[in-house]
């Protein structure tokens, strides 16, 4: 099935291809008129819908380029919207890929499908690896409409908005915490539709599993990127976005940082109302009740539902589990403060901010001394890989014991307080937050020059 998927999608990409390497083509008038005639009024309202909308998305994105017309030269408010289509490639600074691009492409392999699309990774001429995506003619999105409304067709154009939609957003929402996108495709030569392939940054995704057996300060490390993510959508040029679909499977790790990959069922509007009981939030297990503004909207409900479910999705499994005791009380009242939405997405950076802070400053290891009077420190050596390691929870190297410390002296506390600890190496290598990497074993020292290293022997050992 596997190799079906992608060999089915590279086809797909080259038949596209072989009728142009620009994607420039307007709708015409027989495929205008296969809609009008063909289109269910259901079917053909949700269209009307999804383009009205599309159409926000490119004037803001027209208008963070400061382009002033479409490339067709189109008034955006007077435009037919079953003509209209603007090939943004066009709008996007030089140096982004497109469909020349997909010409050279190799190492084709099958990434993962969704409800709406397919995910490909292949590697460009210049030997970047990237993710493509596309509309899933074979998945359940576009199944379901058909079932219903009997028109492919139709159907795919609808599910295509949302990739369009896709597209113009990542363009026009700028953050470390959103997927890059690195171009774009269009066509519309292989039947009455447009065709969109989408070029993005690749990304590993996330597996809760192995976050789960992660030292804490890297699952911190993801929840803190996250809430800085949320403060921007909160405040985004598009004003406040809510991720609709938020799971862990619509993120994935680039480097070892967390981005949100899929923002095709992102919303830019809050919630209209005309009493505070038309605001009620729900999930599965907890129902808040919001207050309706005087301008007649869910004031702050966007960003309240993003924060609910970073709580459950990622604060309540990556948070509280083993961190040093000094952050413990702070952490505590982050999960209290958005578990019941006390807290605003300003509130809960500013306390992510605090936490950082303190673990950054050492906590309460000041005058640990004591113990590192008990160690030989022996400079530019390192200790040889004798494979005389003992296992430690948690650690970096899961075949050892490789923890950051704020200090030599959280190293030699460490170190003393686990009964097979002899020795320690720090080195020059630390981690996102500026702590030193730390390497403890057991067992008989044998020593190496390494100028960028000190090692710790304990003196009552037998090294």
């Amino acid at each position: 099935m596997k190799c079906y998927i992608i060999f089915s999608g590279v086809v797909t990409i080259l038949i596209y291809l072989k009728y142009s390497v620009n994607g420039r083509w307007p709708y015409n008038d027989k495929h205008r008129s296969f809609l009008n005639s063909q289109l269910q009024n259901g079917l053909r309202q949700e269209i009307l819908r999804r383009h009205e909308d599309l159409i926000i998305f490119y004037k803001a994105l027209l208008e963070e380029f400061s382009i002033k017309t479409s490339p067709m030269d189109i008034e955006l408010d007077t435009v037919n919207v079953l003509d209209f289509h603007i090939p943004t490639e066009e709008n996007v600074p030089p140096g982004t890929l497109g469909c020349v691009d997909l010409l050279h492409l190799t190492a084709v392999d099958y990434i993962g499908s969704g409800f709406t699309k397919l995910v490909l990774k292949g590697t460009i001429l210049d030997g970047r690896s990237i993710a493509l995506k596309y509309v899933h003619s074979e998945g359940n999105d576009i199944k379901q409409c058909v079932d219903l409304h009997k028109d492919h067709v139709g159907c795919h154009r609808l599910a295509t908005y949302k990739l369009q939609k896709e597209v113009a957003l990542l363009q026009i929402l700028r953050h470390p915490g959103i997927i890059k996108l690195h171009g774009q495709c269009y066509h519309n030569t292989v039947g009455p539709d447009i065709r969109v392939t989408a070029m993005m940054e690749l990304g590993t995704p996330i597996q809760m599993i192995q976050l789960l057996q992660a030292p804490w300060e890297e699952r911190f490390k993801i929840c803190f990127e996250l809430v800085q993510l949320l403060h921007y959508l909160a405040n985004s040029p598009m004003g406040s976005i809510a991720l609709l679909d938020f799971q862990p499977r619509q993120f994935v790790l680039v480097d070892g940082s967390l981005k949100v990959t899929d923002v095709d069922d992102a919303i830019t509007k809050e919630l209209t109302c005309t009493q505070d009981e038309d605001c009620t939030l729900d999930f599965p297990s907890k129902t808040f009740a919001l207050k309706c503004s005087a301008t007649g909207t869910c004031e702050g409900i966007n960003e309240k539902r993003n924060l609910y479910n970073a709580y459950r999705f990622f604060f309540t499994y990556l948070l509280p589990h083993a961190p040093p005791l000094a952050v413990q009380p702070l952490l505590q009242d982050i999960m209290n403060g958005t578990g019941d939405l006390r807290f605003g997405i300003n509130d809960t950076l500013k306390s992510f901010e605090n936490v950082l802070n303190l673990y950054k400053s050492g906590m309460d290891h000041h005058n640990e001394s004591e113990y590192l009077k008990d160690y030989l420190r022996l400079d530019g050596f390192r200790i040889i890989d004798n494979n005389d390691h003992f296992r430690c929870w948690p650690s970096y190297n899961h075949l050892g014991c490789l923890l950051s410390v704020h200090s030599a002296e959280e190293a030699a506390e460490i170190c003393s307080n686990h009964t097979r600890c002899q020795n320690f190496v720090i080195g020059q290598q630390r981690t996102w937050t500026g702590r030193l990497l730390t390497s403890f074993t057991s067992g008989p020292v044998k020593l190496v020059p390494d100028v960028n290293s000190q090692v710790y022997v304990k003196k009552n050992s037998d090294s």
